[in-house]
């Protein structure tokens, strides 16, 4: 159960009402159909240590606010980081002006899908320790405790430990009467071994796949066995190293959600945002093959592939109360029984398509610091578990147990996908053969490779609620100028039929 908590004092200490006022007053002279107000805190810290040594530890502090108005049916955005009325003055004439000159290019005016107002309303995500209070001498200790432990390990050449941590802060007004002020902590760890093996000379490196959450410092004391994953880092590390290549081909796959996590993201999270499906975002990795007109009656997958999005999961990366337009965050279907049926919504997107969402938008604004504006940006999506009659569903176990000839997917590492989200390849931390429904040692050199409705369509099963878990990640890159966020998957371990290996060291060299 976590500790509930109010907003930092220090920053509600911040001027952002009055600067708030002046803004909005400014723009209402120039009667814009809309204005809105964000003034924002990120204050982030990051260490980092190899072999039991601190390697290296930064903190940043961003605090700035921005005015965002509709006017001539075009936007127009401005910011700034001097904090008083007469600097929020001019940051809102200067939105204003950019609107006027954008209005001469605009071709499709823009409008606002209709929202309830929320006035004064605030949101603290779910943690216990807000891990900027914690003092470095101590997590710089627990960092490197672990870090020499899992050098002392037989085997481990070299090992490394970073975690990133974030509180974030933010304000948001309106001229309808929406005021919504919030406070979100997420957190990210990780570790990882390297080592040579001495007959081959492969070197490679075993990382742990604890997730990144929205949760405190409490998430590195006993939020997680930290204790049993690292003890096992070195022995994996040894059988990765000695283990035999895979023979190119093609297997049965059973995922955990340590790996199927970044499946989804890319395959299924970028695909089903509604600006890649309308073309409106193309520079920064492309549109999307999953176009609007196949909306009801595109395949997407296999009928147990069940996927929401949602802003709204507990310790999700990104959850939050309201989004950057004012909007409070829900959860929606995005494919049912493996059809398409929603995308992934900004209020401007929601306007364009009334028939989605009931013609409201479901969140998805968000903006990565005060100086740059708001996108439409990827929900928790997450693949839902089998529930049978009782409420549960296969285990791991058994779906591996499913599969004569096989491979068992731990842990995500690199991948590539298209510009339309359509053809791809993974890989994972590590890879075991699965032999007559049991696993039989560790294979190397993996990759598995299909196109987006190829691989979900031959999805057979998906695991119960024991088997899933929110995985994801800090640095999801999205638009122009490139803006990051901070996003979770969930997922069951799943079991594939028929699916593509490769041998990545025998690919390299073509």
């Amino acid at each position: 159960m976590t500790t509930p908590h109010e907003i930092d004092a220090s920053f509600t200490a911040l001027p952002y009402r009055r600067l708030a006022e002046a803004a909005l007053t400014r723009a209402r002279d120039f009667h814009v159909s809309h204005a809105d107000f964000r003034f924002e805190r990120i204050r982030s810290q990051n260490i980092r240590v190899r072999d039991g040594r601190l390697q290296g530890a930064s903190d940043s502090e961003e605090v700035g606010f921005a005015v965002r108005v509709i006017l001539n049916g075009a936007w127009g955005f401005a910011s700034g980081v001097v904090l008083t009325p007469e600097a929020a003055v001019q940051v809102a004439e200067t939105a204003v002006r950019t609107a006027q000159v954008a209005a001469a290019m605009t071709t499709r005016p823009i409008e606002l899908a209709p929202e309830p107002t929320y006035d004064d309303v605030t949101w603290v995500s779910p943690y216990d320790i807000d891990p900027l209070t914690v003092p470095m001498a101590d997590k710089v200790a627990l960092l490197a405790e672990h870090s020499a432990r899992l050098l002392d390990a037989p085997g481990v050449a070299h090992s490394s430990g970073v975690v990133l941590q974030v509180v974030e802060n933010k304000f948001y007004t309106d001229l309808e009467g929406t005021s919504t002020t919030q406070q979100r902590v997420r957190l990210h760890p990780e570790f990882e071994v390297y080592g040579t093996d001495e007959k081959t000379g492969a070197f490679d490196s075993m990382r742990t796949i604890a997730p990144p959450v929205g949760r405190g410092w409490e998430y590195l004391d006993d939020g997680y066995d930290w204790d049993t994953e690292l003890g096992s880092l070195p022995d994996l590390l040894a059988e990765k190293l000695a283990a035999p290549s895979v023979e190119a081909g093609r297997y049965d796959l059973v995922v955990h959600p340590s790996n199927l996590w970044l499946t989804i993201h890319e395959s299924i999270g970028h695909a089903t945002e509604l600006d890649r499906a309308l073309g409106y975002e193309a520079n920064y990795a492309g549109t999307s093959f999953a176009t609007v007109d196949q909306l009801n009656t595109l395949q997407y997958g296999s009928p147990v592939m069940h996927v929401t999005g949602d802003r709204t999961e507990p310790h999700g990366l990104a959850t939050v109360g309201y989004d950057d337009e004012g909007v409070q965050t829900q959860s929606w279907d995005i494919i049912k029984d493996g059809l398409l049926v929603g995308y992934q919504l900004d209020r401007p997107m929601a306007r364009m398509m009334p028939e989605l969402n009931g013609g409201r938008s479901n969140g998805c604004a968000y903006a990565d610091s005060p100086g740059h504006i708001p996108i439409q940006r990827m929900a928790n999506v997450s693949l839902q578990p089998a529930r049978d009659g009782n409420g549960g569903g296969p285990s791991t176990e058994e779906l591996i147990g499913r599969v004569e000839r096989g491979v068992y997917v731990v842990g995500d590492k690199s991948w590539s996908i298209d510009m339309q989200r359509y053809n791809f390849q993974f890989t994972g931390q590590r890879f075991y053969r699965i032999e007559n429904g049991a696993l039989a040692g560790q294979l190397r050199d993996v990759a598995y490779q299909a196109t987006t409705t190829e691989f979900w369509n031959s999805m057979e099963a998906v695991g119960g609620p024991d088997t899933w878990v929110l995985g994801g990640a800090f640095n999801c890159g999205k638009a122009q100028p490139g803006q990051v966020a901070s996003v979770s998957h969930g997922c069951p371990t799943s079991l594939f039929r028929d699916v593509n290996v490769l041998n990545t060291a025998a690919e390299a060299g073509h």
